[in-house]
């Protein structure tokens, strides 16, 4: 069980540590990356940032319910 919730708490800190690490990417380099992904991928300039929005949004909460939930489960059992 101590095991269990050391590594839920490890895989809440680094998701989240993600987190912050792609939001602060997409706030310095936005311009950069649309062109990255225009480049790459043929996502239009003008879509990149919706993309990103729902690329954070759905990484968040896969990070709550897949880290941070079950974390928070442990911790109250146990």
């Amino acid at each position: 069980m101590e095991n269990l919730t050391t590594f839920f708490g490890w895989c809440s800190i680094l998701n989240i540590g993600f987190l912050i690490y792609s939001a602060i990417f997409v706030m310095v380099g936005g311009n950069w990356a649309a062109k990255m992904h225009n480049k790459f991928f043929g996502i239009s300039k003008e879509n990149v940032p919706d993309e990103y929005f729902r690329f954070m949004a759905n990484y968040k909460i896969y990070t709550l319910i897949f880290s941070i939930v079950p974390y928070f489960a442990l911790k109250i059992m146990g």
